[in-house]
């Protein structure tokens, strides 16, 4: 019982932070069109270095769950 409250307390948690990340994304995305739009280099170039950011982030949360715990091993 105990076991399955924490299992789905993990979901809920990675779950959430998929969530958020994508969003970090999405803004990452709308500021780099913004900056296209405007000219401007400097926007550009920090909205391509935060959308990297993100995605470097991103990376665990994607991996399967059956490797995430082998690496806690």
């Amino acid at each position: 019982m105990l076991n399955e409250i924490r299992e789905r307390q993990k979901r809920m948690e990675r779950r959430s932070h998929l969530t958020g990340w994508i969003l970090f994304i999405v803004c990452a995305v709308f500021f780099m069109t913004a900056a296209w739009k405007n000219h401007d280099t400097l926007t550009f170039i920090g909205s391509i270095v935060f959308l990297i950011a993100c995605v470097v982030f991103l990376l665990p949360l994607m991996q399967p769950a059956h490797s995430r715990d082998r690496e806690k091993e």
